[in-house]
């Protein structure tokens, strides 16, 4: 073989055989999850324990980059536009893939054509809390209450699209109250004005109303699942609790953009679903009142098309509408 001839074949092995070692040395550099809600929140708390774990997998820095604004839109299109290779990765929820859709006129992305779906994480119902001073102790009474006071009552939401909005929309359908939405730029923001009196009722996320719960500084009414929740033992539902057929449960997981190669798509998922299964991770997140929940690439994306369906029906017939 002459020189020329073997030059051109070691450079095209070079070019078949670099993609495939860069891939399975990844990640060999800093990885950016982009939280596209409030420092502080639930999201926030989940993408940083999964962070620490993945340091300390692969020795690799995870820097959370929190991106609030428009209910998760704008992260999640910052995100969308990041380079596909394994180095942005997208700490999302149900309420950018499977509310905003059918909420916003119009939205940047569509999430099974952007981006590719990893794993889930956790999931969790909503705790409907009111302020202490509200006089309401379950469900029935704060029903009772907004019936009998019409437009006197409020709740507060993290904005237009987050669960806690859908939350006490759909809460208002079923009940047929009038009570007056409050939105905020982040869920944290709403929650301290409820503890504050400003604002009366809130369907919160868990990790970030169960512990002034249980300090008293909120009443706890319910939780939104279909059944009751073994984290917070002897809450009822709100389904139980007067309002037949209510049922709202969060969920978080990790995103990727679209065009990842595969090799890196099933080492992210492999891992981030592993680190779902480990003990001490598990018992954190049950502190916080989230369940672990890791899943395969595969299952992710297919739960995300049945929440997709799910909701689609639900806030058409709720007429849960941009304000």
């Amino acid at each position: 073989m002459t020189g020329n001839r073997c030059g051109v074949v070691v450079a095209a092995m070079i070019a078949v055989v670099a993609p495939v070692c860069a891939q399975t040395a990844y990640p060999d550099k800093p990885i950016r999850m982009i939280v596209p809600f409030s420092p502080g929140g639930t999201s926030d708390t989940l993408a940083r324990i999964l962070g620490q774990k993945l340091n300390e997998s692969w020795g690799q820095q995870v820097v959370v980059d929190s991106r609030p604004g428009a209910s998760g839109i704008i992260g999640t299109e910052i995100a969308m536009r990041a380079p596909a290779d394994g180095y942005t990765l997208m700490h999302g929820n149900i309420s950018q893939f499977a509310i905003n859709p059918f909420i916003f006129n119009k939205i940047p992305y569509e999430t099974l054509r952007d981006f590719v779906p990893l794993s889930l994480v956790a999931s969790a119902p909503q705790l409907l809390v009111v302020n202490p001073g509200v006089a309401a102790k379950s469900v029935k009474e704060l029903i009772d209450l907004a019936r009998a006071k019409p437009g006197a009552l409020n709740f507060g939401s993290g904005g237009v699209g987050t669960l806690a909005y859908v939350g006490g929309e759909m809460f208002k359908s079923a009940t047929g109250v009038n009570l007056v939405h409050i939105s905020y730029k982040g869920t944290v923001l709403a929650l301290n004005d409820v503890i504050g009196g400003q604002v009366q009722a809130l369907f919160s996320d868990m990790p970030i109303a169960l512990p002034h719960a249980k300090s008293g500084k909120l009443r706890a009414l319910a939780v939104t699942g279909p059944q009751r929740s073994p984290l917070v033992v002897g809450m009822p539902t709100v389904a139980e609790s007067g309002v037949p057929g209510y049922a709202l449960v969060n969920w978080w997981g990790i995103l990727a953009p679209r065009g990842l190669p595969q090799p890196v798509v099933d080492k992210l998922a492999t891992e981030i679903a592993r680190v779902h299964t480990l003990a001490d991770v598990t018992e954190r997140y049950a502190n916080l009142g989230v369940e672990a929940t890791g899943s395969t690439a595969a299952a992710f994306a297919a739960y995300i098309r049945a929440e997709e369906a799910r909701f689609s029906k639900v806030l058409k017939e709720t007429g849960v509408k941009l304000d």
